[in-house]
């Protein structure tokens, strides 16, 4: 397999903002497993052009997502397709955490957020923190209990679990390890997470 074009370490309880363009392919690696990774994207013409949850569960009619389905924007268009995916439980329920579900929930001034982290590079890009999308969060396992309500536990993924997209349009992308390390949902430890873009399909090319 030939090496990325780019590759990128989220360092653990930090973001990373970059930019992918249509026709490459997007990996996000858990580097040492159980470790959530808060995902947001815009269109790169049009920054109002959101990556959304919500459009996705409605064209998918699911709350989840699965290789070979797309994920959508808040205007009704795949921006990504699922192409590989080596963990398969991925949460698009749950907001990013923020200053205020440290302040307020846990009594916690300070803490590093997923909002902040990638808020952080977004703004370079002029956009308000009202300005970042709603989460997906890779890995993060987010199970609906029988009696219908929305946990978030441990991940599930192994050191090197991945996900891979294919890119449908020009995106400008953040990605947060996420920093929570008071309740389950990283296995009370945070970790790094990595990013590799490239060319072309890297599943394909590790398979032949």
């Amino acid at each position: 397999m030939s090496e990325p074009i780019l590759s990128l370490t989220v360092e653990a309880g930090h973001g990373r903002t970059f930019e992918v363009k249509a026709g490459q392919f997007l990996t996000i690696t858990d580097v040492e497993g159980q470790q959530a990774a808060d995902f947001v994207a815009v269109a790169a013409v049009d920054k109002s052009e959101k990556l959304s949850p919500t459009h996705t569960r409605r064209q998918l009619r699911s709350l989840f997502f699965a290789v070979g389905d797309a994920l959508y924007s808040s205007h009704g268009r795949p921006l990504l397709r699922v192409i590989e995916d080596t963990v398969g439980v991925h949460d698009a329920n749950v907001p990013a955490c923020d200053d205020t579900r440290f302040t307020v929930d846990f009594n916690v001034t300070g803490h590093r957020n997923c909002l902040d982290n990638m808020h952080a590079g977004l703004a370079l890009h002029g956009l308000s923190p009202f300005d970042v999308p709603e989460p997906f969060n890779l890995f993060q396992n987010g199970p609906v209990t029988p009696d219908r309500r929305m946990q978030v536990t441990d991940p599930t993924s192994r050191p090197g679990d991945h996900i891979t997209f294919e890119v449908l349009d020009d995106l400008l992308c953040a990605v947060s390890s996420c920093p929570q390390d008071i309740i389950p949902g990283n296995g009370l430890r945070v970790t790094d997470i990595a990013i590799s873009i490239h060319d072309a399909d890297p599943s394909a090319r590790a398979a032949v």
